[in-house]
């Protein structure tokens, strides 16, 4: 199998390494559609997608990526049938034992966020044992958002501020926007510059709804398992040709 440099090809393509998003998040949309195409069961497709993973993970780190969030299993996956979620959660497990060489191995410091206590006593075993090994690598950071949700998130935050508030150690008036994010999962993370959903899909699904108040959005019609380095650096190169405003009106360039 060809190695392929992927900052150089980067560069090649006309990405400034520069300027590069510092946190990247993805939606990770439409295994379930690409099981169906093929006639295979959705667990297929969410199958192949791990490889995806594993081969968006050493690419980004590779181009010097920060950090790199997954939506891995969202608070309303827990809709779907119930063959398909207990399948996911053995998927998500084997996922966390096998890889963990492989991310050692590469510097790879990996982070759960979500409500993690509702999971089986035996993956949030597995879950932690993989954050405490990884704790130390500073290579990049894979962040998966497992039963996670972002309204949830806020919930949660504001529950934690609730009872700062009650027990006299925060009053009110004093709550802020930095309030807020101290209270986050990840508090010390950065927001996401850059949100890639593939499949098509046109919305952010409850997904780091705070921490996404100004990221660029790129939509794919790509599949989530046929989704490639290729693909990301498109996705970065449309990036760097906007010009981020925060709210704020552009100054005129000079000239």
């Amino acid at each position: 199998m060809q190695v392929i440099d992927w900052r150089a090809e980067a560069v090649r393509r006309g990405i400034d390494l520069a300027r590069l998003p510092r946190h990247i998040a993805l939606i990770m949309d439409g295994n379930g559609r690409w099981a169906r195409a093929r006639g295979l069961h959705r667990l297929v497709g969410h199958a192949n997608g791990h490889g995806t993973v594993r081969r968006l993970v050493l690419g980004c780190a590779e181009l010097g990526i920060e950090v790199l969030s997954l939506y891995t299993f969202s608070t309303e996956n827990w809709r779907r049938p119930r063959e398909e979620v207990e399948g996911l959660m053995r998927l998500l497990e084997r996922s966390a034992r096998e890889e963990l060489p492989v991310m050692m191995r590469n510097g790879v410091q990996i982070r759960f966020s979500g409500r993690l206590h509702e999971l089986s006593p035996q993956l949030q075993q597995v879950l932690r044992r993989a954050e405490q090994l990884t704790a130390h690598n500073r290579r990049i950071i894979l962040h998966l958002a497992v039963n996670y949700g972002g309204r949830a998130e806020l919930v949660d935050a504001m529950r934690a501020i609730a009872r700062e508030v009650q027990a006299g150690r925060l009053s009110p008036d004093a709550i802020d926007e930095q309030t807020i994010q101290a209270h986050l999962y990840q508090p010390d993370l950065p927001d996401p510059d850059l949100l890639i959903r593939t499949a098509g899909e046109q919305r952010t699904s409850n997904f780091l709804l705070w921490q996404a108040a100004y990221t660029e959005l790129y939509i794919t019609p790509v599949l989530w398992p046929d989704f490639t380095m290729e693909h990301l650096l498109e996705a970065i190169l449309d990036y760097q040709r906007r010009q981020r405003k925060f709210g704020a009106v552009p100054e005129p360039v000079a000239g």
